[in-house]
């Protein structure tokens, strides 16, 4: 779960809804200082515990260059509502999600961002055929997570349906962040997430990235059929997918990568304004191969 530095809105960012044809989804927006976006928008789509703040740290940055951009919550997380049935969190129902979303973004192309279980959510939406500007696949892996990782997303998913959030959090999460010296502010932004989620959702999600097939030979050939551009983007002590899959993913997708130095799951918030150029690079790249 990634924690945040601060929680207050930065200049030009505000909390809204994106209507699509799938539903309402809670986002942060970020426009250029003029207000005025004149370059195509981007999409930033979550990890399984996390939501639309795990960018709070890129969005203005983002903007600057002329972009609005959306970070979201998914559907079940945190401020975005979801149903209790369980078939509405797999990875093909979010990304069909995705694909909703990218359309009510549009009607031009948008670049995707998928972080963690985000990347493999989005992986669905492009190879279901949605089309976006580029792909970004930000700390996350070819398949299913493995190691320590898997290991805690089997523990949350089968302490949810015997336990519920409001426990774990009082048994665990809470003292944690407490006793790491984490401020008072932002241990209740966590509370406020970790108990706006859904239970089902959140169990099942925890599911989904324990059992995701490796579809890294079908996204190669999708991009080299479409030219969709891909990066590859983490941290360099990522200890969610092992740093070395990571890499053997970007070969396999023939995509270039970028390691953030001393960074570890959340680049977006441990090293910003590295993250912020890396995307910003592909994103105008792409835009000169769309013109």
């Amino acid at each position: 779960m990634s924690t945040p530095r601060f929680v207050s809105l930065p200049p030009g960012v505000r909390r809204t809804t994106v209507e699509t044809s799938r539903g309402p989804f809670a986002v942060l927006e970020a426009l250029p200082g003029s207000g005025m976006p004149d370059r195509c928008p981007a999409l930033l789509v979550p990890g399984l515990t996390g939501s639309k703040e795990d960018f709070l740290a890129v969005l203005e940055t983002l903007a600057a260059s002329g972009r609005r951009v959306v970070a979201i919550d998914m559907r079940g997380q945190y401020e975005t509502l979801g149903p209790d049935d369980e078939s509405a969190y797999t990875r093909a129902a979010l990304g069909a999600d995705i694909a909703a979303l990218l359309s009510a973004l549009g009607p031009g192309p948008v670049h995707l961002v998928g972080h963690s279980f985000g990347g493999l959510v989005c992986r669905e939406a492009v190879l279901a055929g949605a089309r976006p500007a580029s792909f970004t696949v930000m700390s996350s892996g070819p398949g299913a997570v493995g190691g320590p990782a898997a290991a805690r997303a089997r523990a949350l998913r089968d302490a949810i349906p015997e336990l519920g959030m409001a426990q774990i959090w009082e048994l665990s999460l809470e003292p944690d962040y407490l006793g790491r010296g984490i401020q008072r502010e932002i241990v209740a932004f966590l509370k406020a997430r970790t108990l706006g989620n859904s239970e089902k959702g959140l169990a099942r999600m925890a599911d989904e990235i324990l059992t995701a097939p490796d579809r890294v030979d079908e996204l190669a050939k999708h991009c080299a059929d479409t030219g969709l551009r891909v990066l590859v983007i983490y941290g360099e002590d990522d200890d969610a997918w092992d740093p070395r899959a990571q890499a053997a993913m970007a070969e396999r997708l023939n995509a270039p990568k970028v390691v953030i130095p001393g960074a570890a799951h959340s680049p977006a918030w441990d090293a910003p304004e590295t993250t912020a150029a890396a995307l910003l690079a592909l994103w105008s790249d792409s835009e000169r191969t769309l013109k």
